[in-house]
């Protein structure tokens, strides 16, 4: 279907930058509202709400080009040649996660989607709901667990992503560039995941039973 063309390879490193590692951060910088309290976090999604065209940003800006890097990034991973145990280069071995936390992201994101969005889309919560509902997640231990992997796969994924997408288009090509950029990534991998995690945590918080007494319009 795809083969293994450089313009579909290149296609797909694009999209994982641009725009749904855009989304990435801006999912984190949104959930991490929850930090703040449960009247913050509706507020901030009150706030995406109220963008104009928003239904068309998120099916053209998202949607279809997340749909298209997860599922060309499902073909790379069971056509690829996994050799770590024979190779146990650390690169090898990122090339190895990489294409194991895609799959788990895909499995994570597709479940989170049907869990929250698709069930404001059909109408059965409302915004100021999503709250209560990440909360009946976060305080579900298997959930949890999974919510966790899920978020921790998505960081280093797009983390370690991002590196391989500085080489690929020729902008980190030397040993030390490529060396400096492996620390850069991998920092951002842990800020990202420490900051999802605790996003998370946050929602156990009892207030999150029930709506915001007040939510800013």
């Amino acid at each position: 279907m795809f083969r293994n063309s450089y313009f579909s390879r290149k296609l797909h490193s694009l999209l994982g930058v641009i725009p749904v590692g855009f989304f990435l951060i801006e999912h984190l910088l949104t959930n991490y509202e929850a930090t703040r309290g449960h009247a913050a976090f509706v507020e901030q999604i009150n706030w995406l709400d109220a963008l104009p065209l928003r239904l068309a940003l998120e099916v053209f800006g998202i949607w279809i080009p997340l749909a298209y890097h997860a599922i060309y990034g499902l073909y790379v991973a069971y056509t690829a040649r996994n050799n770590v145990t024979n190779y146990g280069y650390f690169r090898n071995q990122m090339f190895f996660l990489q294409r194991v936390t895609g799959v788990i992201t895909f499995i994570f994101v597709a479940w989170h989607f049907f869990e929250t969005r698709f069930q404001y889309a059909i109408g059965a919560v409302e915004h100021e709901e999503l709250g209560v509902l990440m909360h009946g997640i976060a305080t579900n231990p298997v959930l949890f667990v999974f919510y966790c992997i899920g978020v921790i796969s998505a960081s280093f994924h797009f983390a370690n992503g991002m590196w391989s997408f500085l080489v690929s288009w020729g902008i980190t090509v030397g040993p030390r560039a490529q060396r400096i950029s492996t620390y850069v990534w991998m920092g951002v991998f842990v800020i990202m995941a420490v900051m999802f995690i605790m996003s998370l945590t946050a929602f156990l918080d009892p207030q999150f039973q029930q709506l915001p007494k007040m939510v800013k319009g």
